[in-house]
C-alpha cells in the first residue's frame, strides 16, 4: 500500500495534471477551427449517424465563489431570453448543414444554470433542438440543476421536453463552508427538487461534491456525503476543488488559509470514497461512482465507457456538437470551441455563421495518445496490442511511449508482456501516470492538482 510519503514523494500533492477530459487539453486549442472549417466538419457527419450534443447555457443568478466554469451574472430575464434566440440561429443554422437522418443520442444542458431558463423559454429551446435533429430511440436528455434555482413551473417543462436524467450539484451540505463558498443551499432544499424530479418519473440522477473545500475535514464531508447518500443519486462525482484565482477571480473571495492541507485533500477523498463503497457503489475510474444498477456502472462492467467535457460517460457518439458561448464539440476531425464571450458569439450567429474560434486538429499520434489516457483514467490498464489493432500500428509504436515511466513514477505500474497496469495503490497518482503520455508541453494555467 502506498503511504502518504510515498504518494508525496511521487509528486501527488505539488503536481498540477489536467483532468484529460480531452486530449490535447482545452489551453492547447489554437485560433483557425473558425466558421468555415465548422461547417466542413458538420458537413461531413454521415447520414443516420447517432451523435450528441451540449448546449451551453453561461448564465447564473448568482456567481459561486468556488467556481471556474464561464459564467455570468444576471438579475433579469432578458439576456437570457436574447441568448436563446441566439442558441435558436445557431440550430437552424447547423440544421442546413447536416446530413438526413441524423438522431440525437445524448442531449445535455449544462451551463451555467440552465434552470434560469423560464418554462417557455425551456420549450422553445427544445423545439429548436429537436427540429434539428430529432432524438434517437432510448435517448439520454440530461440537463443540470441548481436546486435554488428549480420550481414546479420549470421541472414541469423540463419533464414535457423529455428530461430524463437530471444532475444536481451539491458541493457541501455544511452551511458554513457554503457561506464561505457563495453557495448557500440547504439539504431541504435539495431533497425537495429531488422528490420534484422523482414526483415527475425522472429517477436517473447524479450528484456532484467537492473535498478540499475551506473548513472541511472528516466529521463535515462525512455528515455532507451520508446527507447525499441518503437522497439516493444513481451517479456521484467526487471532484476535487481546483483553487485557481488566477484563472478564476471570483475564487480570491475563498480565505486561502481555511484550505485544507494536500494530506488533508486525500483524507478527505479517502473518507469520502469509503462512504459511497460501503453504500452500494462501484468506484467508477479516479472520481465517479454508480450504483451497479446505472448505465455508467454497466458501461464500465461491459469495457465501453468512455471520457469526455462531461468527464465519465456511456456516450459513445463519435460527434459531440456543441452549441452556446464557450461550448467545446468534439468531431472526428477534431474539437472546435465556440467564442467565449457572450458578445461575439452572439454577433456571430446574427450574422449566419458559426461562432467557431478555436481548437485543435487531430493528428495521428493524438488519437493514438488520447486513447492510451483515457484508456489508463477509465480502467487503470491499458492493452497496447489492442490499441495497435485498433490504430493498424505496430504494438513497438505504443511500447515506446511508456520509455521512462518507471524512472518518473517508480512502483507505480506493471508492464505484462502488451498490458500497462496502474497498481491498486498508485491509482491516486492515475493523472500522473497519464501525464507521461502527454506529448504536448504542460501549462499550469488552469489545470487542477491531482487531488
Amino acid at each position: 500500500m502506498q503511504t502518504t510519503s510515498q504518494l508525496k514523494r511521487l509528486g501527488l500533492f505539488d503536481a498540477r495534471v489536467p483532468r484529460y477530459t480531452s486530449y490535447p487539453t482545452a489551453p492547447h486549442f489554437k485560433a483557425g477551427i473558425g466558421a468555415e472549417t465548422l461547417s466542413d466538419w458538420i458537413g461531413a457527419i454521415p447520414a443516420h449517424e447517432a451523435v450528441s450534443l451540449y448546449v451551453h447555457i453561461p448564465f447564473c443568478r448568482r456567481l459561486c465563489w468556488f467556481c471556474a466554469c464561464r459564467t455570468q451574472g444576471t438579475t433579469t430575464a432578458e439576456p437570457v431570453a436574447a441568448y436563446v434566440n441566439s442558441l435558436k440561429q445557431e440550430l437552424a443554422t447547423i440544421k442546413d448543414l447536416l446530413a438526413d437522418g441524423i438522431k440525437l443520442e445524448h442531449l445535455h444542458w449544462g451551463g451555467g444554470t440552465p434552470t434560469l431558463l423560464q418554462p417557455e423559454m425551456i420549450a422553445d429551446l427544445t423545439e429548436a433542438i429537436l427540429a434539428t435533429s430529432p432524438l434517437a430511440k432510448g435517448a439520454q436528455f440530461s440537463v443540470e440543476i441548481d436546486p435554488s434555482e428549480i420550481d414546479d413551473p420549470r421541472l414541469d417543462a423540463l419533464a414535457d421536453a423529455g428530461m430524463n436524467r437530471a444532475s444536481i450539484g451539491v458541493q457541501d451540505f455544511d452551511p458554513m463552508i457554503q457561506e464561505v463558498i457563495g453557495r448557500p443551499q440547504s439539504y431541504e432544499v435539495t431533497k425537495q427538487a429531488v422528490d420534484g424530479l422523482r414526483a415527475r418519473g425522472i429517477n436517473s440522477l447524479n450528484m456532484d461534491i467537492l473535498y478540499g473545500l475551506p473548513h472541511q475535514n472528516t466529521a463535515r464531508i462525512t455528515d455532507s456525503v451520508e446527507k447525499l447518500i441518503s437522497l439516493g443519486p444513481d451517479r456521484v462525482a467526487l471532484f476535487g476543488y481546483a483553487h485557481v484565482p488566477w484563472v478564476a477571480r471570483r475564487q480570491t473571495l475563498i480565505p486561502t488559509e481555511a484550505l485544507p492541507s494536500a494530506e488533508e485533500r486525500l483524507e478527505l477523498y479517502n473518507t469520502a470514497r469509503d462512504l459511497f463503497i460501503a453504500a452500494g457503489y462501484d468506484e467508477i475510474g479516479i472520481d465517479h461512482f454508480a450504483l451497479p444498477s446505472d448505465g455508467l456502472a454497466k458501461a464500465h462492467k461491459a469495457g465501453t465507457m468512455k471520457r469526455n467535457f462531461q468527464g465519465y460517460t456511456e456516450d459513445a457518439s463519435k460527434v459531440m456538437i456543441g452549441v452556446g458561448a464557450s461550448s467545446i464539440a468534439r468531431y472526428p476531425q477534431g474539437y472546435a470551441q465556440n467564442e467565449p464571450a457572450t458578445s461575439k458569439y452572439q454577433a456571430a450567429v446574427r450574422d449566419g455563421r458559426l461562432a467557431g474560434a478555436k481548437g485543435h486538429v487531430f493528428t495521428d499520434e493524438d488519437l493514438a495518445r488520447g486513447r492510451v489516457i483515457e484508456e489508463l483514467l477509465c480502467y487503470f490498464r491499458v492493452d497496447f496490442a489492442k490499441l495497435a489493432a485498433e490504430f493498424d500500428r505496430p504494438a513497438e509504436d505504443f511500447l515506446s511511449m511508456v520509455d521512462g515511466l518507471e524512472q518518473a513514477m517508480p512502483d507505480t505500474t506493471d508492464l505484462d508482456g502488451t498490458t500497462l497496469v496502474i497498481r491498486p495503490e498508485a491509482r491516486p497518482v492515475a493523472r500522473m501516470i497519464a501525464r507521461h503520455f502527454d506529448d504536448y508541453e504542460m501549462n499550469e494555467s488552469g489545470h487542477s492538482q491531482a487531488v
